[in-house]
């Protein structure tokens, strides 16, 4: 128990003072604090200081044993557990009481803020946070600013974007070391330090002294907490139960940083103040507490592998075996045993690192620096040891925002980076053995970018602690403990190691937080000028460099495929590029001017050092080992990319820099070889290693990694093929592609190293890369614009691109900070001179276009470069993408019809410096292969491609191109034949050699090849070469072994040793599989020459004979100005045609030579008889070609019929001449309507036992209850202030409406007053295909058994329709029935209306009787349940009493009411364009009608109760009424919804209706609205208006037709119901029924039209569905008139030459007055109780305007900067994923857990609660809108694109996004037309989990 030792201790040395009462002890404390305050105070404060330490002595040390005790479990057995938190808050107390000196700790800190000088902001953010970057204002790449500072400064135009922060930082604002004094913020704008006063002195005296006593103790828990962790189990658990406990001691050292400049200077000085440190620290004192915890504190120094430099003092006696002093083992508390096994494991652990013996140990580690840096520490002050614990603590956050805090002072600053160097090797070692290393990479890096991005800072830490020795040795020891032996060549016997790709250090990229440190500070130029002159650096990092050359080698599986596919080279792709590549690019970019050429030479002399050593660990002689390939050569590229430098930027010599040839010859092998590799890995000979292998490939040339590794290795390789003898060179190229023995004149060879069916692909991979390496410029004089253009150009010629994919496409130089900036100036100039931009496009299939960039015209016609397309692409398939894309401009362009070759493009001048590489295209090798290939072609040889031809011309093409002028023709000549005994042809000049005819070649054929039966004729050919080789080799390539005999000479070895070396390799390699047939000699007549070849080839491809006639011959200016656009594009005719004409141009004698052989008529190409076998087969061609076409003739007719059936299913607005279920009723006589089943195919009509049934969506609707009544939309909160109410939507209106009602009058009245379905409304939709219900019941019986993966759920129902594919849920039956009914029961019948009113009573009064039990009754019944069971019970269910029968009638006709005015909304909200509905073939109206009324006629209202009654007939007994006041009075019928009693009334009759009763119902429902109007309008208006209107109407009262006169009915409204007390409430708030407008006649008119005109438009829709009439089209103003004399309102004699008046459409069943007053007899009784709500349910708001999304901002910053940081109104946090509701604008947390509520998460729930399950959020992390339906959701894309058209998902680009307004209009165009499930695709199951 050594914690309650520790307490009776120090209980003991208290003073007095302790036993103060409780309850005043804060007073006490203030008082306390000011005694103590006014003590230091006095010039002799020696009393004082010792008072205040020992007050603090006893604070401080009175939590610590309980801190301890929470960790150790015996204490807490104890029970002294519980004290912990409060004696820690006690000490917390006392200090800020100390710290204010007696005042109030708030008045302090305001106190010290007002003495900041900081123009510093400094603010830290941790990981997630948004950030800013301006890479216009930032002279660091990393800068970084926190939004505030970015806002509050002016960034207009500037290239900035937003981002999320991945591992922390800290805002740069206001430090000119970082960014332009330009960009600063307002605040930070530099404070001239002279208005900050200074700061008094006793302000912060106190602090000066409890603050050193307040750290140690902090440092003392550090140290007491800290228990190593055991070897099998992290202690993560421990280190975080020590972290939280201190958590409030921390917060409040970082309260403190925040209190601004005057505090942290302080701070800096008690933290690095080395006299405090070493009294209280030393552990030497008494004082057993602080013993124990320096003894700790040496424990941990030892177990981390670290020594104390002054170790003997305090240890010497003690050896660690023989344990510590007793105290320090109790404290271990046993949890790791004694030091001595600690010490013991982890020496363990060290030669576990060992583990390979033999390892090479790089030379280095001898040195005693080296031990230095990694192995000793010494702390001298609290910020070191701070900084200690912090490492071995592994990072906590809250320390690091404290370290960080404290760097806006700049002593501070200097001091922290010099201890973090000095940890450096101490937090890789804590790194490695991390098991959170991603975490503590982040908090690293969060540091230390923010120390070493400042160039003064650096470069002072790198001269005064040796910053770079300390990173590349901390750099090469981490490698170290992962390096394996390199199998590379010569498994055995080599030396070489290489890292291990599969070890978690890199497989997890460990090593990027020091890599990424040493990448920033090379970024400063006098940083990396100090590493470019330290030859011992550069040696060091070469070495480190050479552990990552070979790394990841592949061997060729040749027999069975490889059981495990290592994804390893992932790693090893990323060490290459972060590890070697990027500091390589550091490097170079301060290597750009003459003066820095001594640099480039000493990275070339070590580089060059570090390959020699290579090649001789490895072993390497002369040919690389079979069958294996490493894609890394990092020392290769490091190489070439200092020699590229060295030429292109500081004018060296290249020689000087180049080693002899032999290193030559050994430097090109590997490159060499991995373009070989490549093309076997596309030719399929790869394919056992699995994918990965292919993923190689594509890695290597991949946009990020291609200029770091295929780029450098292609330059290298032309620098060798430009010094080196280019026979051996092009001989050796054939021999690494395995070709060799393919090249022969004979039509059979013998492969001995490539099966048959590779050799193709592999020799068409052998001249493409020469077509490469001879005509990439790329590092061979183009400069950085033209590079810039060619990347570009060829990236859009492959597709059209995005403007940020083309920004990640171009190979940019992936160091960061190597100052070419993606988006740069030259970025966007290049970009706009080269492509066009293309807006961004809206298909009506609802798939969103972005912006995109295409090719300018003149880019394809001068610029297309296919070498380059083919060097830059991943996928094959973009080289054929980008050619056809060419072919379709020149069609277009009309410059050539055909299938184009490729264009052959002239190439930027080489640099004199490699001249050289041409020689390549002027030596025999090459013109033999070229001669060869072309003959073969010729004479079709298999295995020879139309690819093979191209590069064929392509390589002859860039010999003319590139020729050696000064050779005259004549002299050429004379000496022909004569001089050339041992070789093909004369010289090595490609435009001399065309010409050289050759007669024989002597060939080895196998003896079963046509060759040998010929008789040989004698050898006379000029060429006839000695002994050939024993190989199938042909003529030819005797002469690589010539060649190489020559360079074995040069490299003076004797010739047999090097035989030795070289031939058993080639032998043995494996065998051509079965017994190799015996070869033999053949001679061939051959008497061509290339010329000659080429022209027979231009008949062959024509198919002409004689095709070729020399151009010049007709038009001699040819000659002359020979760039003839004719001949630049076209297929391989044109490049024949054109390559003569250059080779005319180049010698007279080639002009000469090309017209002979024209002269002469050329035999056919090789005859052909045609034997009867060959007629037959011809006879076949013939017949397929016939069947073929009539093949063709089927399918095109099969596709228009297709086209047009998708025209008429798919299409969204198309007119209605085209319903699918066409019903002809031209003939009059009675015909059935007749459907198709789309499943079966059969058509006929529906029936009782076999009904048909219309293929629908039902979906729950609550778009009707969005529509307000103002014409302004709403818009979307982006200030707090802002917020909207849904008090003025639609369904509140309703809602409210229906509960006030629901509390004055009798339930079941009620519910017949008003219609619901606003809010969760049904809506049916169908794509308008039908289908037997029988059929689609076994078409769902096979979805349910369909294995695949649906979008959509079986079980509820879901599937699609099988014609279209519309998605749909139920099957509306179609009720049988003639389809002329139409016209019989539309015959206008001469009845009275008081006749139909009695028919009508008496029809609504027969009982409806159930049909009987049919397949179509029981269809009828299952669709009504589906159509309840769409929607939720709370929006079916209105009743007071649960399930009564009234409230399925109410549900029921509001199913109808909800499908009318739905489509009333998407015809815009009225009736004027009429026509034929848009939705027209689509309308299932008629046929949901018919389901409704079947359901509704089974619930017969009374006859008492009918509103009928009430609206036809005078009721006498009135005063029934008012007897029983008990029980609650009907709906009075002036407050009915005249809308809904029309359903009822309609859904009521029995089906079909007649039309003359639809009109009779109309015309009596007109008079009850017309009434209700008015009453609104005589209570909307002032009692002035009304006295007059009273008046003025009653004068006209008795004139005839008083009843059509609005005047006169208006007075008479006003006096009956003056009688009641409903005007009488003249109050206050009537005042805001009040229009303020004066009413003149017309205003009256056009208030009372308005009024009626909703109804009048739905009526009219419903008359168009039930009897199939047109609706006419008209002016918005006179709508009211067509409408009403449409449904036949209007007299037809009605004269239109006066102003319409809406009154004369006014039809009385009965005499006006009498029932008018009998109807506002009811208000009355009413109002007498309740005048207030009488009055509100009179005023019905009618006039809806159209539902509308909220309006968006124009910019997105405004949503985001608002949204991100909102706190959820529910669980008061902020949302990691935070949306809102574009509907209501409501706020939610997508996903969040805190908000679940029964297992559905918010964004679901108020999918629910706000569209009755179709919810539209923003997710504002990602600017993206996400659709929620029912149990399933989808992504529907952005409607904010950036300024390049494009959206940017999860904001990564960051860049300042638009709304696109026509992208928010299709969204709400499809949210209002409810298309969603048909539009959208990609939808998926949500689980109740969004």
């Amino acid at each position: 128990m050594a914690a309650a030792a520790a307490a009776a201790a120090v209980g003991g040395s208290q003073s007095p003072q302790a036993e103060l009462p409780a309850p005043g002890l804060a007073l006490d404390k203030a008082a306390t604090a000011a005694h103590l305050k006014a003590a230091l105070s006095r010039p002799d404060n020696r009393a004082g200081a010792e008072e205040l330490q020992a007050l603090l002595e006893r604070v401080l040390s009175a939590e610590r044993p309980l801190a301890a005790a929470a960790d150790g479990e015996e204490a807490a057995a104890a029970g002294g557990g519980g004290g912990a938190g409060a004696a820690e808050e006690e000490a917390l107390e006392w200090c800020k009481c100390l710290l204010a000196g007696g005042g109030g700790y708030d008045e302090f800190c305001a106190a010290v803020r007002a003495y900041d000088p900081a123009a510093l902001c400094g603010l830290v953010w941790t990981a997630n946070f948004v950030a800013y970057r301006c890479r216009t204002c930032g002279i660091s790449p990393c800068m970084s600013l926190c939004a505030e500072c970015f806002h509050q400064g002016d960034h207009t135009g500037h290239d900035f974007n937003m981002f999320r922060s991945q591992a922390g930082g800290a805002c740069d604002c206001g430090d000119s070391n970082v960014m332009r004094e330009s960009g600063f913020c307002k605040r930070h704008q530099i404070k001239s330090s002279s208005n900050i006063p200074c700061v008094p002195k006793d302000l912060l005296m106190m602090s000066e002294f409890v603050l050193p006593r307040f750290i140690f103790c902090l440092i003392q828990y550090l140290r007491e907490g800290y228990n190593e962790p055991a070897a099998d189990v992290p202690s993560e658990k421990d280190l975080n139960k020590v972290l939280q406990l201190l958590e409030p001691q921390i917060s409040f050292l970082e309260d403190l940083t925040k209190m601004g400049g005057a505090m942290r200077s302080v701070l800096t000085q008690v933290l690095t103040n080395q006299q405090n440190y070493k009294d209280l620290t030393s552990g030497l004192g008494e004082n057993a507490c602080a013993k124990k915890s320096h003894e700790k504190y040496l424990i941990a120094l030892k177990s981390s592998g670290l020594t104390y430099p002054e170790d003997k003092l305090v240890y010497g006696i003690q050896e660690p075996s023989a344990g510590t002093s007793t105290l320090a083992v109790q404290g271990f508390a046993g949890a790791t045993g004694t030091l001595g096994q600690l010490d013991s494991s982890d020496e363990e652990d060290q030669d576990g690192s060992q583990g390979l013996g033999k390892r090479k140990r790089v030379k280095l580690s001898s040195n005693t620096k080296d031990q230095s840096i990694m192995d000793v520490l010494k702390h001298k002050s609290f910020l070191e040891e701070l900084l200690f614990w912090t490492i071995k603590y592994e990072f906590p956050q809250k320390m690091v925002t404290f370290l960080l805090n404290m760097l806006p002072d700049q002593e501070y600053k200097v001091a922290f980076t010099k201890t973090f160097v000095q940890h450096y090797a101490f937090i890789m070692k804590t790194l490695k053995k991390s098991h959170e290393s991603d975490t503590m990479s982040n908090r690293i890096v969060h540091i230390s970018v923010q120390l070493f991005s400042n160039e003064e800072l650096a470069r002072q830490v790198t001269e005064e602690c040796q910053l770079l020795d300390i990173m590349v040795t901390v750099l090469l020891y981490m490698m170290e403990s992962c390096l394996i032996k390199s199998e590379l060549q010569d498994e055995e016997n080599s030396l070489h190691v290489v890292v291990n790709c599969g070890e978690a250090l890199l497989k997890n990229n460990t090593y990027w937080p020091l890599v990424s440190d040493f990448i920033n500070i090379l970024s400063h130029q006098s940083v990396a000028k100090r590493f470019l002159e330290d030859h011992g650096l550069l040696v060091t990092w070469m070495n480190f460099v050479s552990f990552f050359q070979g790394m990841n080698l592949n061997k060729r599986e040749l027999n069975e495929h490889v059981e495990f596919e290592s994804q390893t080279y992932y790693a090893a792709f990323a060490a290459e590029l972060e590890a070697c590549a990027q500091p390589m690019w550091g490097l170079l970019s301060h290597c750009k001017v003459r003066e820095t050429q001594e640099y480039t030479r000493n990275v070339v002399r070590y580089c060059l050092e570090a390959l020699q050593d290579w090649f001789d660990a490895i072993n390497f002689v002369d040919e690389p080992a079979p069958n294996q390939v490493t894609f890394h050569l990092p020392l290769h590229r490091y190489y070439a990319m200092f020699l590229s430098k060295a030429v292109k930027c500081q004018e060296l010599d290249l020689d000087s820099v180049l080693p002899d040839q032999e290193m030559l010859m050994k430097l090109m092998i590997h490159p060499l070889q991995i373009q070989a590799s490549l093309a076997e890995i596309h030719s399929n000979m790869w394919v056992r290693n699995g994918l990965q292998i292919k993923g190689q490939a594509m890695t290597y040339v991949q946009s990020h990694f291609c200029n770091s590794m295929i780029d450098p290795d292609i330059y290298l390789l032309q620098v060798c093929a430009s010094r080196l003898d280019p026979d051996y060179f092009i001989s050796s190229v054939f021999e690494r592609f395995k070709v060799v023995d393919l090249l022969t004149m004979a039509s059979q060879h013998q492969n001995t190293v490539l099966d048959a069916e590779h050799e193709r692909s592999m020799l068409e991979g052998a001249l493409t890369f020469l077509v490469i390496l001879l005509s990439l410029r790329l590092h061979l004089g183009m400069s950085d614009d033209e590079i810039l253009r060619a990347e570009m150009v060829a990236q859009l010629c492959m597709n059209d691109r995005t403007h940020s994919s083309l920004l990640d496409l171009i190979p940019e130089n992936p160091n960061p900070k190597s100052g070419i900036i993606p988006g740069s100036y030259s970025f966007e100039s290049v970009l706009s001179a080269v492509a066009d931009f293309k807006a961004p496009v809206f298909e009506p299939g609802g798939s969103m276009q972005q912006g995109m960039y295409t090719p300018k015209a003149e880019v394809w016609d001068q610029e297309f470069d296919p070498v380059m397309v083919i060097l830059r692409t991943v996928y094959r398939r973009d080289v054929q993408s980008a050619m056809d894309r060419y072919t379709a401009f020149l069609k277009q362009s009309g410059k050539f019809p055909g299938n184009p070759w490729p264009p052959y493009k002239k190439r930027t001048p080489l640099h004199p410096s490699y001249k050289g590489l041409m020689r390549l295209l002027h030596c025999k090798t090459l013109h033999i292969v070229l001669f060869t290939l072309l003959y073969k072609i010729l004479m079709d040889h298999q295995n020879l491609s139309e690819h093979v031809l191209c590069m064929v011309l392509y390589l002859i093409e860039l010999g003319l191109e590139n020729s050696a002028e000064e050779e005259s023709d004549e002299e050429a000549s004379v000496c022909g034949p004569e001089r050339c005994h041992d070789s093909w042809f004369p010289g090595s000049n490609l435009v001399s050699n065309m010409r050289h005819f050759i007669n024989y070649v002597r060939v080895r054929v196998p003896e079963t090849a046509p060759e040998v039966k010929r008789d040989s004729p004698a050898s006379t050919s000029s060429d006839s070469l000695g002994s050939l080789q024993n190989s199938g080799t042909a003529q030819v390539f005797s002469l690589v072994a010539e060649r190489r005999k020559k360079f074995q000479e040069i490299i003076n070895r004797s010739s047999s040793e090097a035989n030795q070396v070289v031939r058993p390799k080639t032998s043995n390699k494996w065998s051509a599989p079965g017994s190799a047939p015996q070869l033999t000699t053949a001679i061939l007549e051959i008497k061509e020459s290339i010329l000659s070849l080429l022209i027979k080839l231009h008949h062959k491809l024509s198919g002409k004979q004689n095709s070729y006639y020399p151009p010049w011959l007709d038009d001699i200016e040819i000659l002359i100005q020979p760039e003839i656009p004719k001949y630049s594009h076209g297929d391989g005719i044109t490049a024949v045609e054109r390559i003569l004409l250059k080779a005319a141009l180049q010698s007279r004698m080639n002009k000469r030579i090309i017209e002979e052989i024209c002269r002469k008529v050329t035999p056919p190409v090789p005859p052909k008889k045609v034997t009867a076998a060959e007629k037959k087969t011809l006879d076949k061609e013939e017949r397929r070609q016939k069947a073929r076409e009539r093949q063709q003739k089927l399918l095109a007719e099969f596709a228009s019929r297709q086209k047009s059936f998708m025209e008429t299913a798919m299409d969204v607005d198309s007119p209605e001449n085209d319903i699918p279920m066409e019903i002809t009723a031209a003939e009059p006589q009675i015909s059935e309507a007749v459907y198709d089943c789309v499943i079966c195919g059969q058509s006929g009509p529906s029936s009782e036992d076999r009904p048909t049934g219309l293929v629908v969506l039902l979906q729950a609707s609550s778009v009707l209850g969005q529509c307000r009544d103002n014409i302004e939309p709403k818009k979307l909160p982006i200030t707090e202030e802002e917020q909207i109410y849904p008090w003025d939507t639609c369904a509140a209106v309703h809602d409210v409406r229906l509960s006030l009602l629901q509390r004055y009058f009798k339930d079941s009245s009620c519910l017949l007053a008003v219609s619901i379905g606003w809010e969760g409304g049904v809506y049916v939709q169908t794509c308008g295909h039908t289908l037997h219900i029988d059929c689609h019941k076994s078409y769902m019986e096979s979805l349910r058994n369909d294995q695949v993966l649906q979008g959509f759920s079986v079980d509820k129902g879901e599937f699609t329709c099988p014609l279209c594919r519309q998605f749909a849920n139920s099957v509306l039956p179609c009720y049988p029935g003639s389809n002329v009914e139409n016209n019989l029961w539309q015959r206008p019948s001469n009845k009275n209306i008081q006749d139909l009113i009695k028919e009508v009573e008496e029809l609504q009064g027969r009982p409806g009787a159930f049909p009987s039990e049919t397949n179509l009754s029981k269809e009828m019944e299952s669709v009504m349940k589906d159509i309840k069971n769409t929607t939720q019970k709370k929006y079916r269910d209105y009743s007071k009493t649960p399930g009564s029968p009234d409230n399925d009638f109410l549900f029921m006709y509001s199913v109808a009411r909800t499908n009318l005015e739905l489509e009333l909304i998407h015809r815009g909200g009225n009736l004027c364009s009429g026509g034929a509905s848009t939705a027209g073939k689509r309308s299932c109206l008629n046929q949901l009608f018919h389901v409704l009324a079947l359901h509704m006629r089974l619930y017969s209202i009374d006859s008492e109760y009918n509103p009928w009654r009430k609206l036809t007939q005078l009721v006498e007994e009135v005063n029934s009424q008012l007897g029983n006041e008990e029980q609650q009075p009907e709906v009075p019928i002036l407050y009915h919804d005249v809308t809904s009693l029309l359903l009822i009334q309609i859904l009521m009759m029995p089906q079909p209706l007649r039309k003359d009763h639809f009109t009779c119902i109309v015309k009596v429902l007109f008079t009850l609205l017309y009434t209700q109007a008015l009453v609104a309008l005589s209570v909307k208006c002032s009692e002035e208006d009304r006295s007059a209107w009273k008046h003025t109407g009653a004068l006209k009262k008795n004139t005839c037709d008083a009843e059509k006169s609005h005047e006169v009915l208006l007075s008479f409204v006003i006096s009956e119901l003056s009688k009641g007390k409903l005007y009488h409430e003249e109050g206050t708030q009537e005042c805001a029924m009040v229009s303020p407008i004066a009413w003149s006649p017309e205003s009256m008119e056009k208030y009372l039209q308005d009024f009626c005109l909703p109804f009048l438009r739905i009526t009219s829709l419903l008359q168009h569905h039930l009897f199939g009439e047109d609706l006419p089209s008209c002016q918005e103003e006179e709508e009211f008139s067509v409408l009403s004399s449409c449904l036949g309102l209007l007299p037809t004699f009605y004269q239109t030459e006066h102003p319409f008046i809406s009154a004369s459409c006014l039809d009385w069943p009965v005499p006006a007055f009498d029932i008018i007053s009998q109807w506002c007899f009811e208000i009355n009784g009413f109002t007498e109780r309740h005048a207030e709500q009488g009055k509100a349910l009179l005023i019905q708001e009618s006039r809806w305007k159209l539902p509308h999304l909220l309006q968006l901002p124009e910019n997105y910053n405004t949503i985001f900067q608002y949204y991100h940081r909102k706190t959820c109104s529910v669980c008061t946090k902020v949302p990691k994923d935070p949306a809102v509701c574009l509907v209501c604008g409501t706020f939610v947390c997508l996903k969040g857990l805190c908000c679940k509520q029964q297992s559905y998460c918010e964004c679901v729930l108020h999918s629910q609660n706000c569209g009755a399950g179709t919810g539209i959020f923003l997710l504002i992390n990602a600017s993206v809108i996400i659709i929620i339906r029912g149990h399933r959701f989808c992504l529907w894309g952005s409607v904010y694109l950036d300024a390049h058209g494009e959206e940017d998902r999860d904001l990564r680009r960051g860049k300042p996004l638009y709304i696109c307004k026509e992208r928010y209009k299709v969204l709400e165009q499809q949210w209002i037309s409810h298309t969603f499930d048909h539009i959208n695709k990609r939808w998926g199951p949500h689980y109740n989990g969004l």
